[in-house]
């Protein structure tokens, strides 16, 4: 007999899940396919201002030879990047049998997840139509299987797999040199215009600048008079956005060296990541099952101890008494005490539905003696809410409008 209700736990996905239709929509060929990404036109910006502030502004001030030093090891950064992110954007990432077989003109067609539960099942791509490999995935956002799948990075506005993949690790530790150069060379221009300006204004187009204050950017091109606060302030400027920019480059960085390491790929990493916080949230889910749960069977078991019944064999073998230890209606109980009698109810009937109940040594009580039972004066006392009748009590309705009748146990018994 069930005594205590359970939660009951969702072990499938909602009905409304299963009927997902993915719109059909043209598949991307590359990084410069329309429309771009924001991400992307934010990279390219901050490129172009950086390149521009370093080539234009702050290195031209370095005193001879370092300024040719370091136009050639940051030109040689920046050079070496542009090429890497060209590529890595230009170079089409499909897989072989997508690059085939696809037009990049028509619309890829819809995917109706009441048809097919995956877009790629036995090495068929059934929204590409054509078989893949093992390590091909379908990236949602250029619309095609993608060979040896790493991630879609919004910064290239396309997917990086095993055809690009090495441009945009070449790309992203070039970018990390140039834009650690260049932290290097304003905080040198910084701390030398306050300790020796004089360092600074090595150039031929300063001669003719009278004083301090007055400062050259483009030079030896274009020369540009500016002011010192001018200067300082582009500088603090461009130091905090080139800090911004290593510390997300190095994170990238090291994210990929530790890939590297462990031997996966970031959609690897990603599904294990996935498949532990699921495991984790099924953990807490449990956990907060189980304790209400806990707290309702505690709190039973006390109340029980407080305001139990107490079923006391009777003197004579031919009844038996359940006695109340406080006042309280029996429908205010909980169904824990109550499953206890009904329990112990089945458990005496099991031997034979003609046993006294209560008695230690049973012996058949045949109908005649039943007819012939009369209570005592000691059970006429008690409540009329549990009396003793053929040798089974009678136990109250948790609800407290009826009485379980001796029938009634008897044929729960049986």
């Amino acid at each position: 007999m069930k005594c205590l209700s359970q939660r009951r736990r969702r072990t499938s996905p909602m009905q409304s899940s299963s009927n997902e239709l993915f719109p059909s929509k043209s598949a991307r060929r590359n990084g410069w396919s329309w429309p771009p990404h924001i991400l992307q036109v934010v990279g390219w910006l901050v490129i172009g201002y950086l390149a521009i502030v370093s080539f234009g502004i702050y290195i031209p001030l370095l005193p001879l030879p370092w300024n040719y030093i370091l136009y050639s090891v940051t030109g040689t950064a920046f050079i070496v990047h542009i090429f890497a992110h060209f590529a890595a954007v230009t170079i089409d990432p499909a897989d072989a049998s997508v690059r085939v077989k696809q037009s990049y003109s028509s619309p890829v067609p819809s995917f109706d997840r009441t048809k097919q539960p995956h877009v790629i099942q036995d090495l068929h791509c059934y929204l590409c139509d054509v078989n893949v490999g093992p390590k091909v995935k379908h990236c949602i956002a250029c619309n095609k299987c993608v060979e040896d799948f790493d991630h879609h990075c919004k910064w290239l506005n396309t997917c990086v797999g095993g055809r690009n993949y090495w441009f945009f690790f070449m790309a992203l530790s070039s970018a990390i040199v140039g834009v650690l150069l260049l932290v290097l060379v304003i905080l040198f221009v910084f701390i030398q215009h306050y300790l020796d300006p004089n360092i600074l204004r090595t150039a031929p187009q300063f001669d003719r600048i009278l004083g301090n204050g007055t400062w050259l950017v483009f030079i030896p091109l274009a020369p540009i008079e500016t002011s010192s606060a001018a200067l300082l302030i582009l500088a603090f400027l461009t130091v905090m956005l080139s800090i911004v920019c290593l510390m997300l480059l190095c994170q990238l960085l090291g994210f990929h060296l530790y890939l590297f390491y462990k031997g996966i790929s970031t959609y690897d990493y990603i599904k294990v990541q996935h498949r532990k916080e699921a495991k984790k949230q099924l953990e807490t889910q449990d956990a907060e099952t189980d304790k209400p749960h806990d707290a309702n069977a505690h709190n039973k078991d006390t109340q029980t101890e407080d305001s139990s019944i107490d079923c006391e064999p009777a003197l004579s073998q031919n009844s038996s008494t359940c006695r109340l230890d406080n006042n309280s209606r029996l429908g205010s109980w909980l169904s824990g005490s109550i499953c206890t009698e009904l329990e112990n109810i089945k458990k005496s009937a099991d031997k034979d539905t003609g046993l006294q109940y209560g008695t230690e040594h049973p012996t058949e009580n045949t109908g005649e003696e039943n007819r012939n039972w009369k209570p005592d004066a000691e059970e006429e006392a008690q409540s009329p809410s549990v009396r003793s009748a053929d040798g089974v009590p009678e136990i109250q309705d948790p609800l407290g409008s009826c009485v379980i009748s001796n029938d009634l146990s008897r044929t729960d018994a049986s």
